[in-house]
């Protein structure tokens, strides 16, 4: 899921006609003051990053005046709240709280619904894992007849909402849904959504994730890849993400899993198959080896798709090995593989001499896949140590692993370096 900020989120629940606070986003602190000053009032400063607990981590702060606001801004900015670090803050006015309500809609894919369920608490501010039973109220979403503000109102009188507040809670209800439906949202929350002293109300913050698959509708949200993740895009993940978004034919998952590398002992893993290429990532790691990145290229994917995930794979700095993961008897056509990879490993290897790869490649059409494999990289192996695999060591992921990590230890007393 393509997850969305606070801020963004709040503006799309102003499109549908949900009150939100007062308020902008900012990326320096003189803009914080700025915007404090066009509000005219106390202010909240919160950190503007995919995770929870944001106030316990000191990334909401008040803020009396414009000049507190330039302050609180500037020590909220740069820090970090579970290794993301904030960028941005979202000004906005503060609330006079008077009560937290929770709103949520989300997708149950179990195969007894396989419908959206609207959730509503008069319990908000917390998780809603955490709120008693007999508090909240939900409907699972007839898909063909909608969702409709008597819905809404419903589930409001489920709970005995105070009638002064019923239509404008029910109307927050039913601008929530339009959005998580007009976005194709995988999930979409208001918590807490907020009735203020004055009788307001407001989404005082918001959670949003697009499906994956929908992202290329909504342009207008700027996401750059349509991947859940917990941190936002490296460059390299946007590189690898250029690769599916051009070309839908088999799957080419790949993500920067260390992008400040300490030490020795990464290696450019490139697996097909989730399950078992995890098994994969398991014993390297009990080889004492990490992966750079994790990849997956399943799916039948073409020999064009392999060799541009192959490449990038191997273009990483400061990784001593390559291993081909195919830690599955695959019914997809395995040449396609072996073209790609050997395509990439012949214009990436004479840059790396002694660089060494284990290559393990199962399935359809693997007596070919082996030959094309072997004959593709003969001359390279007398300067990189290349060992190439078929079904035979499918389950021998111990066995790889070490292979892995011998060729690795080689390659670094050929550099002249220690363990």
């Amino acid at each position: 899921m393509a997850r969305l900020y606070e801020y963004q989120g709040k503006q799309l629940l102003k499109t549908a006609k949900v009150p939100i606070p007062q308020g902008e986003v900012a990326a320096t602190p003189q803009e914080a003051r700025k915007i404090a000053e066009k509000i005219g009032k106390p202010v909240a400063i919160k950190s503007q990053v995919w995770a929870g607990g944001r106030g316990k981590a000191g990334g909401i702060k008040f803020a009396n005046n414009p000049e507190e606001a330039e302050k609180v801004a500037k020590d909220i900015l740069g820090m970090e709240i579970k290794n993301l670090k904030v960028e941005k803050v979202l000004v906005e006015e503060k609330l006079d709280v008077d009560k937290e309500y929770y709103v949520g809609v989300i997708i149950d894919a179990s195969r007894e619904v396989k419908a959206p369920v609207v959730m509503f608490s008069t319990e908000g501010g917390m998780d809603i894992e955490s709120v008693p039973s007999d508090k909240i109220a939900q409907v699972t979403v007839d898909v063909l007849r909608g969702f409709r503000l008597y819905d809404a109102l419903n589930l409001c009188v489920k709970l005995k909402v105070s009638t002064k507040v019923l239509p404008s809670i029910a109307q927050a209800i039913m601008g929530l849904y339009q959005t998580f439906k007009g976005y194709n949202c995988r999930t979409s929350e208001i918590n807490p959504l907020i009735q203020t002293k004055d009788g307001r109300i407001i989404a005082g913050d918001c959670r949003m994730a697009i499906d994956d698959s929908s992202v290329f509708r909504h342009p207008e949200l700027g996401i750059e890849v349509a991947r859940e993740a917990p941190t936002p895009p490296t460059e390299f993940d946007k590189i690898a993400w250029w690769i599916e978004e051009g070309d839908l034919r088999g799957t080419c998952y790949i993500a920067q899993m260390a992008p400040d590398k300490k030490g020795l002992g990464y290696v450019g893993y490139h697996g097909i198959g989730g399950g078992g290429a995890i098994l994969g990532v398991d014993a390297l790691n009990r080889q004492g080896l990490k992966i750079a990145n994790y990849a997956d290229t399943s799916g039948n994917p073409t020999a064009a798709k392999v060799y541009r995930a192959a490449k990038v794979i191997l273009s990483q700095p400061d990784i001593e090995g390559y291993m081909l993961g195919g830690f599955i008897v695959a019914n997809q056509e395995q040449w396609h593989h072996a073209h790609g990879v050997v395509k990439a490993l012949r214009e990436e290897l004479p840059k790396r001499p002694g660089f060494p790869c284990v290559i393990l490649l199962c399935g359809n059409k693997e007596k070919e896949s082996m030959e094309i494999l072997k004959e593709g990289t003969a001359d390279l192996q007398k300067q990189n140590p290349i060992e190439i695999y078929g079904s035979d060591k499918v389950y021998e992921t111990e066995f790889l692993a070490k292979r892995m990590r011998a060729l690795v230890d080689e390659y670094r007393k050929k550099r002249g370096i220690k363990a």
